[in-house]
């Protein structure tokens, strides 16, 4: 596929995100290119039912929800590489280039939206990988309604893993929350929260061995082993929720762009501008609060409004060139 010698707008990263921001961009005759990656689609190509997006009243799969998406984009033009970036350069000031390095080829544009997405932490256990989206999920608020009943299981000890668990306990027979030491690091009102709910119970210090198959090939039981004396036990489940944080993919933008302490990047205010001009951030790489598809999408509208106005507004320097960007803080 052949790229401009400058491009209007390019977008780094696919899934809601991203390809909502190329929806909205190519119809307004931006003509966008995005970088979706060899992984195009982002989290959502490894989700099974998705039931909680809007407009899809008998839930979609995951992956065809994400063809849907990125179908409707192309539609009105969008163009993609499907490869990953390996190096930003990033303009300091107006009227200057970003360069998205991607295939051996450096692509310079007025305007970039970064939409690269989180990664959730993993246990990194037997059996975890091979039964994702079959009982082990990273997600309580996508999956939950999943488990009506069920015995299910939370591994944690910080906010999200009591938030997950009480959550969870709305629909599930049984949560026990797994955590590897004695003390948690959750806030006291969560802890109390989850420690009041007639089906949860808190499970001290125990670690995930490993995660094993039942007869109908989805998540049979976890084998914990204490801490203590390196005993084990194994519980009877079929939903593990593995609540041990995010870790954003802003690799590519450290030192360049602003990130927090642990690596979202900071936009301003409540719009999608960072802190260099033409440079926008949306979905799961700034949002370490709610993590949905449909917010994620809800941004990627913005970052397209955002680079928009910004393309709008800002003169066409034919001689600009890429000037390097002081280190940002981390």
């Amino acid at each position: 596929m052949e790229t401009k010698d400058i491009e209007n707008v390019v977008i780094v990263g696919s899934g809601p995100a991203g390809y909502t921001a190329a929806l909205y961009t190519s119809r307004a005759d931006l003509e966008p290119l995005v970088i979706e990656g060899f992984a195009w689609g982002g989290l959502l190509q490894q989700t099974t039912d998705v039931e909680n997006y809007p407009g899809y009243p008998e839930g979609v799969l995951g992956p065809e929800m994400m063809q849907q998406f990125r179908d409707q984009a192309e539609r009105f033009g969008t163009r993609f590489i499907t490869d990953d970036a390996t190096k930003l350069e990033l303009a300091g000031g107006p009227g200057g280039l970003h360069t998205v390095h991607v295939g051996g080829k450096q692509i310079r544009t007025r305007a970039l939206i970064l939409a690269m997405g989180a990664e959730p932490k993993k246990l990194g256990v037997p059996g975890e990988e091979e039964l994702s989206a079959r009982g082990v999920s990273y997600c309580a608020t996508c999956d939950a309604a999943f488990f009506r009943g069920a015995q299910t299981i939370v591994v944690g000890g910080g906010d999200t893993a009591m938030e997950d668990a009480t959550f969870l306990a709305k629909f599930a027979g049984k949560v026990t929350v797994v955590h590897r030491r004695d003390e948690f690091r959750a806030s006291a009102i969560m802890l109390d929260r989850a420690r009041t709910s007639d089906n949860i119970e808190l499970l001290t210090p125990y670690v995930v061995e490993r995660f094993e198959a039942g007869e109908n090939g989805s998540l049979g039981k976890a084998v914990l082993e204490s801490r203590e004396d390196g005993s084990t036990r194994e519980l009877p489940i079929t939903g593990a929720f593995i609540a041990i944080g995010h870790r954003p993919n802003s690799q590519l933008v450290e030192g360049q762009l602003e990130l927090d302490d642990e690596g979202y990047l900071l936009v301003e205010g409540r719009s999608t501008r960072t802190k260099l001009p033409g440079v926008f951030a949306a979905g799961d790489l700034t949002d370490h609060v709610y993590r949905q598809a449909v917010t994620a999408a809800g941004t990627g509208c913005m970052a397209a409004l955002d680079a928009e106005a910004f393309l709008r507004d800002t003169p066409v320097d034919p001689e600009a060139h890429w000037a390097p960007v002081e280190p940002a803080a981390s």
